[in-house]
């Protein structure tokens, strides 16, 4: 995870929940969230989706329950699921109660979508008995009228009494098993508010930025918001909401984990060059190509794609495995020794295959049995070709740095 002299910045200390069998708060581990887009009704559809989210990282899963055909696919999932499963209620409590009929691990209810205070108290008192835990799940969106006229609007104060008034009531029925969001898509406005919610409770958060949309857009607002949080020790559950197939929700999720040292490493963390002047392979195509051919294997190795062998195998130096591109060739390097030379169409390849055989056998094990010197020669040969054929400033780059140094020269004379 971390470097021996990197820290996370302290997570905040929370009272612990569970969720089926997964923990969220106190000293569990961040957990990634995501949600079925399918018809709940429709089990064998809904299940697939479920085991394509597990196993692209989602440790929970919440599912619609918005109709009684809902309720009973619910029963007939939950016990076929390979993670625990939420059921997201809207506006009507009864099917909260059905929900917990049909043995689900947590319920989320909108404070702003169900407002009777006996109804609340109804579905918490249901679920203290039968050991389920709730998130109230604040929406900037959708909050009581009476606090868009209190604050002013949504504000991080109106969704913060939002969610104190719906502890209330479960305090008054005894139920503390509870985690806590309040979302918004503006991200300043969900930063905020998740401070201040931070400041008053001691419950576990779920981080998200709601209704982030589409592609690239989508994925940075969410990773804005939940990133920044997570940075100052703040969340215990996240969820990416994009308007996209949830499975990159939940690979988002993880990736984004395991890129802050939150999660141990599960898949491959494939790091690539910028490609410059000196690039012999198109570094986009074979980083691409590399990402696809590991997909979802349990490889956890860095592994690099770099565009040339003059600086590539030493700023990769600590991948645990890449390849360099020389001329029509590849210099494959393992913590950065090179140990093989690779045909160009063969690159990808390699990689997969040098990958499962350090997984199998181990780093130490593949370098004693390659015949390094060798491969050490190779590379040097092209390096030196390369030097020869683009110079030693491929970018010409010393050519602007000159260009800088004569008109500064000329202002200040």
């Amino acid at each position: 995870m971390l470097g021996p002299n990197l820290t996370a910045a302290p997570r905040r200390k929370t009272r612990q929940i569970r969720v089926g069998s997964v923990l969220v708060g106190g000293d569990a581990p961040v957990s990634v969230q995501s949600m079925t887009t399918t018809k709940t009704a429709d089990v064998d559809g809904t299940l697939q989706q479920i085991y394509a989210l597990a196993g692209a990282g989602a440790d929970i899963v919440r599912c619609t329950c918005n109709h009684q055909d809902a309720a009973e696919g619910l029963a007939r999932i939950v016990p076929r699921s390979p993670v625990p499963i939420v059921a997201d209620i809207h506006n009507n409590h009864r099917m909260a109660l059905a929900a917990l009929d049909a043995g689900v691990h947590g319920l989320r209810l909108n404070p702003g979508n169900i407002r009777n205070p006996n109804h609340i108290k109804a579905v918490a008192t249901a679920a203290r008995e039968r050991g389920v835990s709730i998130r109230i799940g604040v929406n900037a969106g959708s909050l009581d009228a009476d606090l868009y006229a209190r604050f002013g609007g949504a504000t991080p104060e109106a969704m913060v009494a939002s969610a104190q008034q719906e502890l209330a009531y479960f305090e008054e029925v005894g139920f503390s098993d509870v985690k806590i969001s309040v979302k918004a898509s503006y991200v300043p406005l969900m930063i905020e508010a998740y401070r201040m919610l931070a400041e008053v409770t001691d419950h576990p958060l779920h981080v998200g930025v709601t209704e982030a949309g589409p592609g690239m857009p989508g994925l940075l607002k969410g990773t804005a918001g939940i990133a920044t949080l997570l940075a100052e020790g703040i969340g215990d559950t996240i969820r990416y909401s994009l308007t996209a197939d949830p499975v990159e929700e939940a690979r988002a999720g993880r990736t984004l984990l395991e890129a802050l040292g939150l999660r141990e490493r599960k898949n491959v963390d494939l790091i690539a060059c910028p490609s410059c002047g000196r690039a012999e392979i198109d570094v986009i195509g074979v980083a691409t190509a590399a990402m696809s051919a590991f997909g979802e294997r349990e490889i956890p190795l860095q592994v690099a794609v770099m565009g040339c062998v003059v600086n590539g195998p030493g700023e990769a130096r600590d991948a645990d495995l890449g390849i360099a591109a020389g001329r029509r060739k590849g210099h494959l390097f393992i913590k950065g020794r090179n140990v093989a030379v690779i045909p160009e169409e063969e690159m990808v390849d390699a990689l997969v295959h040098y990958a499962e055989r350090i997984m199998a056998e181990g780093a130490a094990a593949v370098l004693a049995g390659a015949d390094l010197e060798g491969a050490r020669r190779a590379a040097e040969e092209d390096r030196a070709a390369l030097l020869d054929e683009k110079g030693a400033d491929a970018n010409a780059s010393e050519q602007s740095v000159e260009l800088i140094r004569r008109h500064l020269g000329e202002t200040s004379s």
